[in-house]
């Protein structure tokens, strides 16, 4: 990235001051070495950004951010519907609700040692995983819509899970002001057969050994400890939420001239958040998460079955789920005053900081669990929200390493095969149902997760708790 268009602020964090049509500033978190490796496009994207009515305060990017559609990935940004605030189907994504749910396992990395390979085996055979992959689960009509509405609670109900877990998960893993009927008859039908599935792309399951412990009193907050094993899953919505993002961003762009909205880029289709459309892409924006909610839910269940036939003395208790592409509306302090805003997190995650409401009891004194993804055969993270974070981003830290490269440029590196014998040779196991899909995700596609956190800890967007990698992963 040309940096001459930004002002240092800090070490960690790059200004661009608002010019043409810019309505705030743009403000990138990350080191000098993250932005002179990231896309031209990150910055020009988020100035595009900076130029949708109601913006409040600046338009930011995460540490792992890189190019997507319509907000770079790691983009952040809020709206005041109280000045003419939209809300932006492109600032959510297609994967609406995409997140990670980490559960732990009571277990110790002894205890896996030799059982590595018949775990693999199981939990690749019990869990859908794929382009087009289905489950066991065929929804009605009427189940469709109970789901929609309901989320992992209706999960539950299903007996897919107990009800503690409702307890750490985002909204107690039920999305109010969720509407079905705002859902399109295409995005249902996508979705009927894929319950309880994992899908492709960056999607995976991995079983991870806690390898270092950097917050001893907030780790054991988490119940974490050194060489503790865990399970993290990382979906979303499949084909309902990429459905509806199609369709209500086809929809935005359309009628934007009909409210008085100049899109910088077609790809940030946006509409008033009190309008009609508007109101309707929120009631199915909320379905959709609601249904990713359900998803992880469903598959949480699946692991445990995995567990239970193989390791009967494995508990997997619910850490907590977080997710990453969502629009939710929340009350932040801006310029000394608190106001109601539609906080839209593109490829980034909620941290909120010791003491918020939002926080289940259990975590309020030590903040919100943050997970972030390394990529198969790297390290993942656990970090917990700060009070610095409230002031920084609305609440926000990265989600991810971030992609370094296309899944195109991947393929043409790796080839899938030779990836997994590789990560075989360190003692990783990989399954996956696709060859090519597994060069797309190489390692070496990615950005480097552990400088990615290091910015986002030293920034104080949040603080690095543990240390996580991987023994197996479940690819799609």
């Amino acid at each position: 990235m040309e940096l001459s268009g930004f002002k240092r602020l800090s070490e960690l964090e790059w200004y661009m001051p608002a010019t043409g049509d810019m309505r705030v500033p743009v403000i990138i978190f990350a080191d000098e070495a993250l932005m002179l490796a990231m896309d031209n496009k990150v910055h020009e994207q988020a100035a595009n950004v900076a130029k949708l009515p109601g913006i409040v305060q600046a338009s930011y990017a995460m540490p792992d951010a890189h190019w997507g559609y319509g907000f770079p990935i790691g983009g952040v940004a809020a709206f005041d519907p109280e000045d003419g605030g939209v809300v932006s189907a492109g600032g959510v994504g297609f994967d609406i609700s995409c997140g990670v749910r980490c559960l732990l396992t009571g277990l110790k990395a002894h205890d896996l040692s030799a059982l590595q390979g018949q775990l693999a085996d199981a939990l690749f055979y019990g869990i859908p995983a794929g382009v087009g992959s289905t489950g066991s689960l065929r929804l009605s009509s009427k189940e469709m819509d109970e789901m929609l509405t309901g989320g992992a609670r209706w999960a539950i109900g299903c007996g897919y899970g107990e009800a503690v877990d409702l307890e750490r998960i985002e909204e107690g893993g039920q999305m109010k002001g969720a509407e079905p009927e705002q859902v399109s008859e295409q995005a249902k039908k996508r979705q009927r057969d894929e319950m309880g599935t994992l899908g492709s792309g960056n999607h995976y399951l991995e079983v991870q050994r806690v390898v270092e412990v950097y917050n001893e009193r907030i780790a054991q907050a988490y119940g974490l400890e050194q060489d503790d094993i865990v399970v993290s899953i990382h979906c979303g919505s499949r084909g309902l939420g990429h459905q509806i993002g199609t369709e209500f961003l086809r929809e935005m762009a359309v009628a934007a001239a009909s409210h008085h909205i100049v899109l910088p880029d077609r790809e940030l289709a946006c509409a008033p958040i009190d309008s009609a459309i508007g109101r309707r892409y929120l009631g199915a924006m909320r379905a959709a998460t609601n249904c990713a909610l359900a998803n992880r839910q469903i598959l949480t269940h699946l692991v445990r079955q995995v567990f239970a036939q193989l390791i009967p003395q494995a508990r997997l208790p619910l850490l907590y789920d977080v997710s990453h592409n969502t629009c939710k509306v929340e009350e932040h302090e801006v310029d000394g005053h608190k106001r109601r805003l539609y906080v839209h997190r593109k490829g980034a995650t909620r941290a909120f900081g010791p003491g918020h409401h939002d926080i289940p009891l259990a975590l309020r004194a030590v903040g919100q669990p943050v997970m972030i993804g390394g990529s198969m055969g790297t390290a993942s993270y656990i970090l917990a929200g700060t009070e610095r974070s409230m002031q920084l981003a609305f609440g926000s830290a990265c989600h991810g390493a971030g992609r370094a490269m296309s899944r195109h440029q991947a393929t043409r590196h790796w080839h899938g095969r030779e990836v997994i014998n590789q990560l075989a040779g360190r003692g990783i196991l990989i399954r996956s149902p696709s060859s090519r899909g597994v060069a797309e995700e190489a390692p070496g596609a990615y950005k480097d997760v552990s400088a990615v956190v290091n910015v986002a800890d030293k920034a104080g967007l949040a603080r690095k708790v543990a240390k996580l990698a991987p023994l197996i992963c479940i690819k799609g």
